[in-house]
């Protein structure tokens, strides 16, 4: 696939280097643009772009930025219409731990709203950035669980087919609105590994869906 990753930080460093591992056509863009560079540099499928008119051609658009700068950051890219956007995002308080929005909504469902036309969904937001850079796989051998929710299914699918690629298992877990529970997810996780001292090797393997 050809895949737009949004963001040059942990997060889109890793999807870079699985993305490229894996064998899709990347590009990267970013705010900082030396960054966006440094990243794609390594891999010969990879390059950085502009964001003006990036997602073009695109089959994927990874939004791999902080929450507060999601909209901005898909509306810089261009034209997202019927693009498949991969919402990673998690609406964090200042300190990692808490979150801003729940229940009547989530950071997806907004990002939706904010891009009408783009197929918005949910996935990669329980994994931490560790955990993606280091791969799919735990040293126990159990296989790390993308779950993907999102309204569209050929969106969901393309999306779980991208996730997979990559080594991960996937679960579908429904309509957009349940990013309102893949976010607290997110929230207990980044707790488990940060705020109980308890390390990034903690990760969602989730029995039943392997």
């Amino acid at each position: 696939m050809k895949v737009l990753v949004i963001g040059a930080g942990n997060m889109g460093s890793g999807f870079v280097k699985q993305l490229s591992a894996a064998g899709h056509i990347v590009s990267v863009t970013a705010r900082d643009a030396t960054k966006a560079a440094s990243t794609a540099s390594p891999y010969a499928n990879a390059k950085a772009v502009p964001a003006a008119g990036a997602a073009e051609g695109q089959d994927v658009v990874i939004l791999a930025t902080g929450y507060g700068d999601a909209v901005s950051a898909l509306q810089s890219v261009g034209n997202l219409q019927s693009k498949v956007v991969v919402d990673i995002t998690n609406p964090l308080t200042a300190d990692y731990m808490g979150l801003t929005l729940g229940h009547s909504t989530s950071a997806s469902e907004e990002i939706a709203k904010a891009v009408p036309g783009a197929q918005v969904v949910k996935a990669f937001n329980t994994v931490l950035a560790q955990v993606l850079g280091q791969g799919a796989v735990l040293a126990d051998g159990s296989k790390v669980t993308v779950f993907v929710a999102g309204d569209n299914e050929a969106a969901k699918t393309t999306v779980k087919a991208l996730a997979e690629s990559l080594g991960f298992a996937t679960a579908d877990a429904g309509g957009l609105k349940n990013a309102r529970y893949l976010e607290p997810v997110a929230g207990l996780n980044i707790y488990f590994a940060y705020g109980a001292g308890r390390g990034t090797a903690i990760a969602p393997a989730w029995q039943g869906f392997q």
